[in-house]
């Protein structure tokens, strides 16, 4: 076998592709977010973003165990499946939204203090 035909290069697909990169931004989510709770610290821009350093870490967390559950059950035998991961999934980042989301701070009054 000569030339073209004979020669195959291993590639991944697009798909397979967006879900390796999906399962690694949902890692680096998670391990982010236990690094905040952790530690107790954060980065200056999401300080800023969060009421505490808690909410921060576990909104973080939530989002990325999420998103590594949907790339899992993506990748599981079965359609039931993938669509309990998916629900599962959703309502993880319902509870992250809802309860942990990045708040402003409201009016500060001439003392600093929130009104």
């Amino acid at each position: 076998m000569s030339g073209a035909t004979g020669q195959q290069t291993v590639c991944m697909d697009v798909s397979t592709g967006t879900l390796v990169a999906g399962g690694a931004i949902g890692l680096a989510l998670a391990v982010f977010g236990i690094t905040l709770l952790i530690t107790g610290r954060a980065p200056a821009p999401t300080s800023r973003a969060f009421r505490t350093v808690r909410d921060a870490g576990l909104y973080h967390l939530l989002f990325g165990v999420a998103l590594v559950l949907l790339v899992l059950g993506t990748r599981a035998p079965g359609v039931a499946t993938a669509v309990v991961a998916a629900v599962v999934a959703v309502a993880v980042v319902a509870v992250a939204v809802i309860r942990y989301r990045p708040r402003r701070a409201g009016p500060k009054d001439a003392e600093g203090e929130n009104r």
